[in-house]
């Protein structure tokens, strides 16, 4: 049953609200970002691209930046005149976190991180501001449980987000969507209503998503810049996945003028210049992502790295794909054997699509630690494939069941399913996953297969 639509009006967002929103990465680690692969129903791809436009001033390149870092400097400030205020380190604390979304800099998170332990220990009563940066970094690191537990201890405004977060990434499709729809019962904000969109994708309530993509981008107001970007990328990514790639480019352009040099969007946009095999257009994109240094490790690294290698091996360039795999993996590496954030799913991804016969045991052993704390239909879909390149054919066939119980659709899944079904002599089967995956996507093809991922 459908969810009775509601009109699309503008509604006004509490100031408490605004500024939670700011970049949403958490639960994906990168950037990459949590459940968002599903198809969009047909009718969809007549909606005008008016429909996306950012009705409100755009923001210079490197305002947001700026912005935030005077912040910082503010509560640093008046630090060095109370070192120990508690609501002055919860402050401080947010506006660390925010940076590190909008910059993808992982130091940011371990300064917020730092700073909020030290308002606990000031004020350990009524601070959940402080309780709540704690759970996103809990959440970043992948530790979902106690990003939950957080949240639930803070019980502020924020605390809905990272449940319905958390239990998405958990695969705990049923609790996330409960808290969805508790989350939007109230005045629901830009970011309610994209969040309550990844609850009905993951359901495959494809229709329900757009309709409340639509309403968020119908409440959106002037200060929820980076809230305005990333939901206007994760709509483009349903268009895309249903093959629409000019419908997606569109919302693709607009996230990138509401936030020039937006990752998520550029990583999106270069993935869909692949596919069309515009390979300048797609190097350009991703150049634009992050300058790596190799003092501050960014979530966006590999993503620039994976996207160069995958460019370099369709163009015939093997030498410079191996060279960017190497660095994609170093830069991996690195971040799993620090154990301070995940990226164990990236690392066995990037094993796969390197194709080693010498890499596939220990991207089973990535997952097999990943799947203890991950289980959304990403992580289930990579662990497949693990299982099958060690000729598990059975145990992946049970993963992919999980993978698309609640109705998650892609089509990348769909042929992954339809491989294991004819490993396991089943035709017939086979057949009827085909079937689904070209109802999902009409034009995925083999280059639509070797790019997909990319803008994760």
């Amino acid at each position: 049953m459908q969810r009775a639509q509601e009109p699309l009006i503008s509604r006004p967002t509490s100031w408490r609200r605004r500024w939670k929103w700011l970049d949403p990465l958490a639960a994906t680690g990168g950037g990459a970002i949590l459940v968002v692969g599903v198809l969009l129903w047909a009718h969809t791809a007549a909606t005008p691209s008016s429909a996306y436009h950012y009705r409100f001033q755009r923001t210079p390149r490197g305002a947001v930046k700026q912005a935030l870092q005077r912040e910082i400097e503010f509560y640093q400030d008046r630090l060095t005149y109370d070192p120990n205020s508690g609501l002055n380190l919860t402050a401080l604390a947010g506006a660390y976190l925010r940076m590190a979304r909008v910059t993808g800099d992982l130091n940011w998170y371990l300064l917020a991180e730092q700073t909020a332990q030290r308002s606990v220990a000031s004020l350990p009563f009524r601070n959940g501001g402080a309780l709540i940066v704690l759970a996103k970094v809990a959440e970043a690191r992948h530790d979902f449980d106690e990003a939950i537990r957080l949240a639930r201890l803070a019980g502020n405004d924020d605390s809905l987000s990272i449940i319905v977060t958390s239990n998405l990434a958990m695969g705990h499709v049923d609790e996330a969507a409960r808290a969805a729809t508790t989350l939007v019962a109230g005045s629901p904000s830009l970011g309610d209503y994209t969040l309550r969109a990844l609850a009905d994708m993951a359901q495959g309530r494809d229709d329900d998503a757009v309709t409340d993509f639509q309403r968020a981008l119908a409440v959106e107001e002037a200060d929820e810049v980076a809230t305005s970007a990333w939901a206007r990328t994760l709509f483009g990514r349903l268009y895309y996945r249903r093959g629409h790639l000019d419908q997606a480019q569109l919302l693709y352009d607009e996230a990138l003028q509401i936030l020039p040099q937006y990752a998520l969007a550029l990583s999106n946009l270069a993935e869909l210049e692949i596919r069309r095999s515009q390979y300048r257009l797609a190097e350009e994109h991703l150049t634009q992502i992050v300058t790596i240094t190799k003092a501050s490790p960014n979530v966006y690294d590999h993503v620039l790295l994976r996207g160069l290698a995958r460019l370099k091996e369709l163009e015939g360039d093997s030498v410079s794909a191996e060279k960017f795999w190497l660095q994609a993996e170093g830069r991996l590496r690195q971040d799993v054997t620090s154990g301070k954030f995940g990226h164990r799913r990236e690392l066995a991804r990037l094993m796969l699509e390197r194709g080693r016969p010498q890499d596939v045991a220990e991207a089973l052993r990535l997952m097999e630690q990943e799947i203890r704390m991950r289980q959304d239909a990403d992580t289930l879909d990579v662990y497949a494939w693990a299982l099958t390149r060690v000729g598990r054919w059975s145990d992946a066939r049970q993963v992919m069941k999980r993978a698309l119980q609640w109705g998650f659709r892609d089509a990348r899944f769909f042929y992954r399913a339809a491989a294991i079904e004819l490993a396991l002599g089943d035709p017939a089967q086979a057949r009827q996953f085909i079937q689904r995956a070209q109802e999902t996507d009409p034009t995925f093809d083999e280059k639509a297969r070797l790019t997909s991922g990319l803008g994760y």
